[in-house]
């Protein structure tokens, strides 16, 4: 299944567009990284997350989710 497709049957089954759902994604990933408690263990499964940037982005999560459940 490729990550455009995902997308979209979560907005269909939602009834949103498919930018709203990669925003809401987004900002629910924004605060996992800066308003969670830094007590070592989260921040160890979030390093865990391979990402570009501190914050990884809906597709990056994704594909980890993903490999991490096979």
């Amino acid at each position: 299944m490729s990550m455009r497709s995902i997308y979209r049957k979560i907005a269909k089954q939602y009834g949103v567009s498919v930018s709203e759902v990669r925003e809401e994604m987004q900002m629910a990933l924004n605060h996992a990284y800066t308003k969670t408690p830094n007590d070592g263990i989260t921040e160890a499964y979030q390093k865990q997350v391979p990402s570009r940037g501190e914050i990884p982005t809906p597709d990056e999560f994704i594909r980890y989710a993903v490999n991490k459940i096979k």
